[in-house]
Parts: structure tokens; sequence; C-alpha cells
């Protein structure tokens, strides 16, 4: 039986491909129409440079893009995640010919022919079995099982918007079944359902021997198609869905260099020049950052792993993204151009993101690590933050330290003259401070914390006694050393950063030395990607590496006596610095010890909430501490002892093991100190 093409059947008596014309053209003008409206604030937005390494951007936009690499981070929804995008892929060629035949019964893609046409029409069809019922999963997943992370607080939400995605993609399935289900029955070929399952099933569902019916299902079927295809492709851009089409953009100009924060505005020579410093509205953000707010996709991943959120703080990154979002399609709205009133518009900063979810950020770097699209949290934060700094509205448990650092070059309020005093105790050796024009192999760059905390000078002493005991040629700076600014930027305080940086630059460039040494990640960090001017600098774990690696040193297990280890990722070593081998290679250098590695670890680690200034930092919303949820990771695998290689970290975790009651049975130590002393 011969099935009438839909390119031959007439439409109310108008010839199909001028029907397929009008409709290719009008759905592809609304959409370039769309699109333009759509990307009118990019063009208003500050400048970003993001076309550097291009080969380094497509191979992540192939991996992380296209690869989907990150999904399965999430095993069951990354693998819906992937069928789904491998099977909007495979049909994307379907799509194209399907567009084709509506002028011209025969087109059809040249490449697409012969035995390779056959191959691609049968995994097609096999591709829209999987597509639905992926689709029909998906649904039933957040109808009735509903994971917390997609829940929208604070506002209304867009949860529909994902069941007519669902349903439009349904349907498109579903007719793409019908028109080549009766197509299969008007052929009467028997045998081949295991080549066209899709077709064969739909086709039971048809009369054999009808050939109207066959046919009004086969045309219409398409038409159907068609119209669910167009309609879906202009709907994406009004719709929270637009990262179907922003995504893999948003990944191919993601943030390359780890670490670093951004100026206040690229382009600007002097900052403060500007008429502001910082964001408080839509436009003031990078174009780059405005296309992640449109390249949400709303998982909530970013939120489900941030510490601030889990302990109940008022920030939820998704929400950082979804909230902009809506603000940005409501002042750049598509067909509404009436003007508004500025006296009844609400503020970005501090109406629609208010400054409690700000500053409840750790810039841990958990949300941006989790984020399979490459969403940038932690400069947006940054920004908003100096604009509150510049408006003067800084928290008041904040306002001493930044103030002692100011005055006095450390948060502690101690003289500068008293920062080497920690080496008096040193008994054994003297550490030397580098003077002008002096050359040392290592210097050794101490920061307040290990300058002027009781506890965290005793892995200074540790520290200094490794390198001593080891022979190696090291110094430091005494008096001539500054904060090293890691938090004061991330507070927002740019003007301060670049002071204590600049003085501590100028110390560097006065002295000769191969290499600077840091124990504190948050000092390594910013020396490494925050100073203008490059330094070679190594974290503890990196050194003390080197020197077991080379046989330098050995270990002993005698402290730990058998006990359980476990390793806490800093989130400044790990997550923003990749070093994530160095520490477990050195921990296990002990011999006989019982290493567990927590649930939460690597890059998935639990922030402590400590960080420099942040331990300053008073939040009454918590209603658990994170330094408390972290010891009770540990306690849950049985840990005895938690190693960690932050001395923030350290004092966190320490205070957390009392307030939990877990004295006793729980020790926390650094890296440094375990090492000083397991040597033998």
């Amino acid at each position: 039986m011969n099935i009438l093409k839909p390119a031959d059947a007439p439409i109310l008596g108008a010839p199909a491909p001028a029907i397929a014309f009008i409709i290719l053209f009008l759905s592809v003008a609304f959409f370039c129409y769309v699109m333009f409206r759509r990307l009118d604030v990019l063009r208003k937005a500050a400048p970003d440079p993001r076309f550097s390494n291009i080969s380094t951007r497509l191979l992540r936009a192939l991996m992380y893009g296209f690869g989907q690499w990150r999904q399965p981070r999430y095993l069951g929804a990354g693998i819906l995640h992937i069928l789904l995008f491998a099977g909007f892929m495979i049909l994307s060629l379907r799509s194209l010919t399907l567009i084709g035949r509506g002028f011209s019964p025969t087109f059809h893609i040249p490449f697409l022919t012969g035995s390779v046409g056959f191959a691609y029409e049968s995994l097609k069809d096999y591709t829209v079995i999987v597509v639905l019922i992926v689709c029909l999963v998906a649904i039933v997943r957040r109808a009735v099982f509903h994971p917390k992370r997609y829940d929208h607080p604070g506002t209304a939400g867009h949860e529909y918007e994902a069941y007519v995605i669902l349903g439009l993609v349904s349907a498109l399935m579903i007719t793409d079944m019908i028109h080549d289900g009766s197509a299969y029955r008007a052929s009467g070929v028997c045998g081949e359902y295991h080549w066209f399952p899709a077709a064969a099933f739909a086709s039971v569902f048809m009369p054999s021997n009808d050939p109207a019916t066959l046919n009004f299902l086969h045309v219409g079927g398409y038409w159907a198609h068609i119209l669910f295809f167009f309609g879906l492709l202009n709907y994406l851009p009004i719709s929270k869905h637009f990262h179907v089409i922003t995504a893999i953009p948003n990944v191919f100009f993601s943030n390359l260099n780890k670490g670093t924060i951004k100026p206040v505005r690229y382009g600007t020579v002097d900052w403060m020049e500007l008429d502001q410093c910082g964001v408080s509205d839509l436009t003031g953000f990078t174009w780059k950052h405005i296309l992640d707010f449109y390249s949400c996709a709303d998982c909530g991943r970013c939120s489900d792993n941030c510490p601030a959120n889990t302990v109940g703080r008022a920030l939820s990154p998704k929400m950082i993204s979804v909230k902009a979002r809506d603000y940005a399609y409501e002042n750049f709205p598509v067909f509404d151009k009436t003007s508004k009133d500025p006296a009844h518009e609400k503020r970005l900063v501090g109406d629609i993101i208010t400054e409690q979810e700000i500053w409840a950020c750790t810039t841990c770097g958990a949300c941006e690590a989790e984020c399979p699209i490459f969403i940038e949290y932690i400069d947006k934060i940054v920004d908003m933050r100096r604009y509150l700094i510049d408006r003067g509205e800084v928290p008041q448990s904040l306002q001493k330290p930044l103030q002692q650092i100011k005055k006095k070059g450390n948060a502690y309020g101690a003289m500068k003259s008293k920062r080497a005093a920690w080496t008096k105790d040193l008994e054994e050796f003297q550490v030397h401070i580098l003077a002008e024009g002096e050359h040392s192999d290592l210097l050794f760059f101490v920061d307040s914390c290990g300058s002027f905390d009781p506890r965290i000078q005793e892995i200074a002493k540790s520290f200094a006694r490794i390198m001593a005991r080891n022979k190696l040629d090291f110094a430091i700076l005494g008096q001539e050393e500054n904060d090293s600014g890691n938090e004061v930027r991330r507070l927002g305080e740019e003007g301060l950063f670049e002071q204590v940086s600049g003085r501590n630059i100028e110390a560097f460039k006065a002295r000769n030395f191969e290499e600077i040494v840091a124990f504190d990640p948050h000092a390594f960090n910013a020396i490494k990607n925050d100073y203008p001017e490059p330094f070679k600098v190594i974290h503890s774990s990196q050194l003390i590496y080197r020197l077991l690696s080379h046989g330098v040193m050995s270990l002993n297990g005698e402290y730990l006596g058998g006990r359980v280890v476990t390793y806490h990722d800093p989130c400044y070593l790990g997550r923003h610095n990749g070093i994530y081998e160095e520490p477990r290679r050195v921990l296990k250098s002990i011999p006989g010890i019982q290493y567990q590695e927590m649930t939460r670890s690597f890059s998935r680690s639990f922030c402590c909430s400590g960080g420099g200034l942040l331990l300053w930092y008073e939040n009454e919303e918590e209603k658990e501490r994170m330094g408390e949820r972290r010891v009770k990771m540990a306690m849950e695998i049985g840990a005895q002892v938690i190693v960690t290689a932050c001395p923030f970290c350290l004092i966190n975790i320490e205070d957390a093991i009392k307030t939990t009651g877990n004295e006793g049975k729980i020790e926390v130590i650094d890296l440094v100190e375990l090492i000083d002393r397991s040597t033998s």
C-alpha cells in the first residue's frame, strides 16, 4: 500500500511546501528575535575576556558540554540526562530531515543514504524509545519523588516549565512514532520490528486495511511533529530551559584559572576612577556571568553541595542564578518595552539578592565544582561584596579584623615587631630572618595566623623543625611580612588587598629565594593566584612529599599508634588548586597507617567554614556549625584522627570536637604537626 507523503498532501488547498516555508520562516524569525532580545543585556554588561586558550576551551566543551563528563556525579539523574542529551544529538539529524521533507518527499541528508542511512534510521528508532522512557521516568521522578534540590525557597518556582518541556519532548517522540508507524503499517513489512522497534510498536495500534486512516496518521503525525519541534525551539529562550541553548557555550567560556578572583572591572587600569566599586545591578556583572544566569539548569546540585545551605544559612547558590535570571527576564523583557517607575523597581543587590545571602558564602567553591555546566559563583559574590563594602555596609563582626589589617597588617591587632616571636621557643636551632639582598632557598611565608595565633604557632614551629631537621635552607620575612590578603580580597576589600599584597610583593622582590613555601592554603592561593606578579610558591604538603619521595626523610607510626585516620581536604588546597594527592601520599607513607576516606572528600569535601577572617564572622542563622557536621562525617567512618592541611580547618574542627562532646574520642591534627611527630 502506497502512503501519501507530507510534501504531496495539500492543506486546506494550499501546497504543503508553502505551508512548510511559512512555518519555517515564522519560527526561525521569532526565534532570532527572541534571541536578539535575550542577548540585549549581555551587550550592555561589563566586559570579560574569555577568548584565550581556544584549544583548551574546545576540549572542555567537548568533554563537559557534549561529553557530559560531570553528569554522573549524580548517578541516576546523570544517566537520565546523558541519555536525553545523546538522544537529542542523534535525533537532530532526524529533525533536519523531516523539515526538508516538508518541501520534498525525497529529501535526505547527503551522507545518510544506503546502508549508512538504514543504520541511522534503526538507531533513530531505538533512540526515540529511550528518550520517551527517560521523559516518563523524569516526570514520575519529579512529580512523585521530587528531590529537595529542585525546590525554590522564597519564590513561586518554575516547576511547571519542566513538565512543559518533558511533555513537548514526549510529544515529539510520540508523533515521530505515529509518522513512521503508519508508514510501517502501510508497507506490510513483517519481521523487521527488531530494526525499527518504535515504528513497529506504534503500528500495532493502527488499522492494517484502512488507507485513509493511515494517510491521515502519517501526514498528521508529520505536521504535529513539526509544530511541536518549532514550539519547543521557541519555548526554550523564554523559559528556564534556556540552558539547552546556552549550556555548551557557557562551558566553552568557563573560567580556566581556578583560585583567582576577577578584577573590579576588566579593561580598567585604575578601578578607583570608577563611579562604583563592585556590582549593584544586572549590567554591572560581566556578559559571561549573565550567560551563567541564563545557563542555570535549575538542577540544584550547587545548593545540594553548598555547606552554607546545608547548615541552614540564607544562601542557596541555585537561587542566586534563578533570581537573577528572573530579574533579567523581567527588566529586559522580550515583548513588553514599557518603561518602569524606578521608584517601584526592586534592586538586584539588596532586594532580590539579600545581604544575608551574600555574606553567608565561604567561597569554598563546592558549588562551582559540582555544576555540570561550570556556572561561576565566587566572582559574583565578591563583586556584590565589593559594592556593599563600597557603601560601608560591612557586617559588624568583620569590621574590627579589617581595621586591624589596615592598621597593623594582621587581623589579630598584634605589633608587627612580634611576627617572629614564635621562633624564640625553638631552642635547638634559630630561624633566620631574611634581610634585603640576602638569599635563601626557601622563603617560609608564615602569614598572620602562624605568627600570632597560639594554636597555629605550633604548626609553624613543627614546619620549621621539619625543614631544619632535613637541612633545608629557609628563612622568614619577620616584621616585613604582611597578611597574605586572601580573605581580604574575597570579602570585597579590594583597596586593602592591594595594600597588603603590595607590601609583600615589595618584600619578596627585595630578597633572593628559589621558592616561597606556606602551610596555610589561603596564603598559598593568594600568592599563587591573586598577586599581580608571579612568584614560585608551594604548599607544605608538596615540600614534605618531595622530601619523602627523594628519600631524604623517613617516618614511623608511633604517634598514630594504629588509630584510624581520615583526611579533610581544605577548600583552598583542593578545589581551588587541585592539590589532593600529595597530602594523601604523605599520610600513606606513615608505616602501619589505617586510612579511611570520608564520603565527602576530594572535590566534594565539606567546608569547615574557616578561612581567615571568616573565623570572626558571626552567623546566627545556621542550625548547625559546618565544623560539627564535618566531625560527624569523620565519626561515621570510625575515624579516630582527622588530619587536615589548613590551620583554619584545624581551629574550626578542634572547636567542633568540643561542642559536639567528642573530646577524647577523636583528634584533629595538621599534616605538618603529624609529620613532625612521626619523624624517625
